[in-house]
């Protein structure tokens, strides 16, 4: 189930937000691949997901703002900061049909689709995937790489642009070599 948190502007590529990353080329944070997909559309998608995952029982995702997912991570994580997706998985007595909940800033998506150069459409795809894999147990801050493997090959399979651990252990690129004036081919 997809739920659209009421405070959310009706259309964010209308607004762009403040601080607005760099807009790639031929894509401008008002273009039609910036706005809200609708909330069927989503769900379209999170069902295949939830299968590629092995996740039984209902997932609600909950489109929110920075402000709403900044005081649930605060509230449940003790961090003090806007995120793009937070997960909530059920437990307790009763919850066998019930996976979990999930969180996602559509700010966030947002900046973050316009700085890869994709559509937030396909952003907010990869947030949902990368939630349920922590719904079904996966946490890539304790494992060995499992997560990421696991993300990796489902986003494949399911059409995603890199997913979320990739971007962050991308390695650096290695610094250019400068070369001293006056010398040619780099030899000392």
């Amino acid at each position: 189930m997809i739920l659209i948190d009421p405070d959310l502007e009706p259309d964010p590529a209308l607004k762009p937000p403040s601080a607005t990353p760099r807009i790639v080329p031929g894509a401008p944070a008002t273009s039609r691949n910036h706005r809200l997909p609708s909330a069927r559309t989503l769900a379209r998608f999170l069902a295949p997901a939830q299968g590629a995952v092995r996740l039984r029982g209902e997932v609600t995702v909950l489109l929110t703002t920075d402000a709403a997912i900044r005081r649930l991570n605060r509230q449940f994580r003790g961090k003090n900061k806007a995120t793009d997706v937070l997960s909530f998985p059920a437990e307790g007595v009763g919850t066998e049909q019930i996976a979990g909940d999930l969180a996602i800033s559509v700010p966030t998506a947002l900046r973050q689709a316009i700085e890869r150069g994709h559509s937030l459409s396909a952003e907010l795809k990869v947030l949902m995937l990368h939630g349920l894999l922590h719904l079904a147990g996966y946490d890539h801050e304790t494992d060995t790489g499992q997560m990421a493997r696991r993300e990796r090959l489902l986003r494949a399979r399911l059409g995603l642009p890199k997913g979320l651990i990739e971007r962050t252990a991308a390695p650096r690129p290695k610094p250019l070599k400068v070369m001293q004036p006056g010398r040619r081919g780099g030899r000392p």
